[in-house]
């Protein structure tokens, strides 16, 4: 028996459903799993007013988040393998998984750990990976897979489901788009992770530096949005700083900037990711090889192949 700790943290309840349908083999299969729930000392609300949601961008960004309330384990308490939760906000990891790995706890908890990172969101990730990775290794954790749930729907679709769904709650199909948040069908299918991760821990596997959830679609990169994404998050990294100076998370004098922010927010999202996309069809002859090596390296450690989908399938 391997004893197994998951950190979630869900506004929506998504990322629990999807994180429990990991779980659950994990347990018929004798380990023990401990799942600590990050709860902030002051609650994000859900659904989100749009000044609150706004105002929530620069420290995410900058990676300044507020503190949590104590966790409900030691952080002396010893796991053999840690799965980390996450949401995307603003391509940075949500604040509280933020917060919980630059707290001494945290840290504590996953040094000398393996890690699996598992993410649902929409369908720019990459760059919040990528933060989840230099914060993992600050922490002295292992990274040994990363497992990636989207959004339903083609990616501009998104655009107008994903901000409903936060700002109103309603997620249901509007105007012929598609309801926002994975489909149903993906989030049961997190099933064959644990199923995998379950025959891993059985052989130690845990223990290499491999990864241990390959061949069963863990993480599919789309490189032509991998480019704008990391567009946008040098953007907001200006951004971010820019408004930091005007005043604090909350503070009414850096609500101007903020406007002027949601306002080049949209402009980017109706013009800018457009053009790209199209700029980069136009051009995908000559793009194509640099898209495959980088789709190749952003679906490292665990990738998109699926040979082990049968094995796994429920």
């Amino acid at each position: 028996m391997k004893n197994v700790l998951v950190i979630n943290y869900s506004q929506t309840g998504q990322l629990s459903d999807v994180s429990a349908q990991v779980v659950v083999p994990l347990r018929a299969a004798g380990h023990s799993v401990h799942v600590e729930t990050l709860v902030p000392e002051t609650p994000f609300p859900w659904p989100w007013p749009i000044v609150d949601f706004v105002d929530a961008f620069p420290e995410c960004v900058q990676l300044d988040a507020p503190p949590l309330n104590p966790l409900s384990i030691s952080a002396d308490r010893q796991f053999d393998l840690v799965i980390l939760t996450y949401q995307v906000w603003y391509l940075a990891p949500a604040l509280p998984m933020t917060a919980f790995l630059k707290s001494p706890e945290g840290k504590r908890l996953i040094h000398g750990k393996p890690v699996i990172t598992l993410v649902a969101c929409r369908n720019m990730w990459l760059s919040a990976q990528e933060t989840m990775k230099q914060l993992i290794a600050e922490a002295g954790g292992l990274l040994r897979d990363h497992l990636v749930f989207t959004d339903q729907g083609h990616p501009l679709a998104t655009f107008i489901t994903t901000p409903r769904w936060v700002l109103t709650g309603k997620r249901n199909r509007f105007f012929g788009l598609p309801p926002a948040g994975v489909a149903p069908e993906e989030i049961r299918g997190a099933s064959r992770f644990g199923r995998a991760l379950a025959d891993a821990l059985n052989c130690d596997a845990e223990k290499s530096a491999a990864p241990m959830l390959t061949g069963l679609r863990a993480a599919t990169v789309n490189p032509r949005l991998a480019l704008s994404e990391r567009a946008a998050h040098r953007a907001f990294k200006v951004w971010s700083k820019l408004i930091r100076f005007f005043g604090k998370r909350g503070q009414w004098r850096r609500r101007p900037m903020l406007l002027v922010f949601a306002l080049y927010l949209i402009t980017l999202v109706l013009t800018v990711v457009p053009l790209s996309l199209l700029l980069q069809w136009v051009f995908s002859p000559l793009l194509k090889p640099r898209l495959e090596r980088l789709k190749a390296e952003l679906e490292l450690p665990s990738g998109s192949q699926e040979f082990n989908l049968e094995k796994y399938a429920q």
